[in-house]
């Protein structure tokens, strides 16, 4: 079925160890879409082999410090997010940061209010481990993802290397604040 013509909603629930198959697929495939025109293929085999395999996938849906957000249709995953407890660059200076590691759209569901509902679950999950920055890197030459980070309330604070096989590139390092949870814990 198209996407565009879904009238069903989208979930997003946590992912667990029995998804690292089905997500490290649908990592493969759009990180492939979104950078492969960009990059070597080498490089590209490469990152991906060493990052996406459903092995890597099974280790970072079972890590406390990892939380993964799964998007799904009745076509399957639509998009993910994760973010994990880590120490952040030296330019994110807000206290308790966690970062927002990946965030993906399948491209059939971008424009359609998707990704502001992952972001809001991506807030609720950072918040959970005890955040209240959320960091995240994103390639200089991704601009519009830059554009979809301001427009959640990012702002650029540094720079850092990413690595696409032997590939160096450049990530911009974006941070927001984290709306505290009321007493009701919304």
């Amino acid at each position: 079925m198209d996407p565009s013509r879904s009238t069903l909603p989208v979930v997003i629930r946590r992912g667990t160890p029995p998804d690292a198959a089905a997500l490290a697929a649908f990592a493969t495939r759009t990180f492939d879409e979104t950078f492969g025109p960009d990059n070597h293929p080498d490089d590209m085999a490469a990152f991906l082999s060493s990052t996406y395999g459903v092995r890597q996938q099974s280790e970072e849906l079972a890590n406390p410090d990892i939380i993964t957000l799964l998007a799904e249709s009745d076509e399957g995953l639509a998009g993910y997010a994760q973010v994990r407890r880590g120490v952040p660059p030296a330019c994110v200076t807000g206290q308790a940061s966690m970062e927002l590691w990946r965030f993906y759209v399948d491209r059939p569901w971008q424009g359609r209010g998707l990704a502001r509902r992952l972001m809001a679950a991506a807030h609720a999950a950072a918040q959970e481990l005890g955040g209240r920055t959320l960091w995240l890197g994103v390639w200089e030459r991704n601009g519009r993802a830059r554009a979809f980070y301001e427009k959640c309330g990012f702002r650029a604070v540094g720079i850092h290397s990413f690595w696409v096989g032997s590939d160096e590139q450049t990530d911009v390092i974006m941070i927001a604040e984290i709306a505290p949870r009321d007493a009701h814990g919304g």
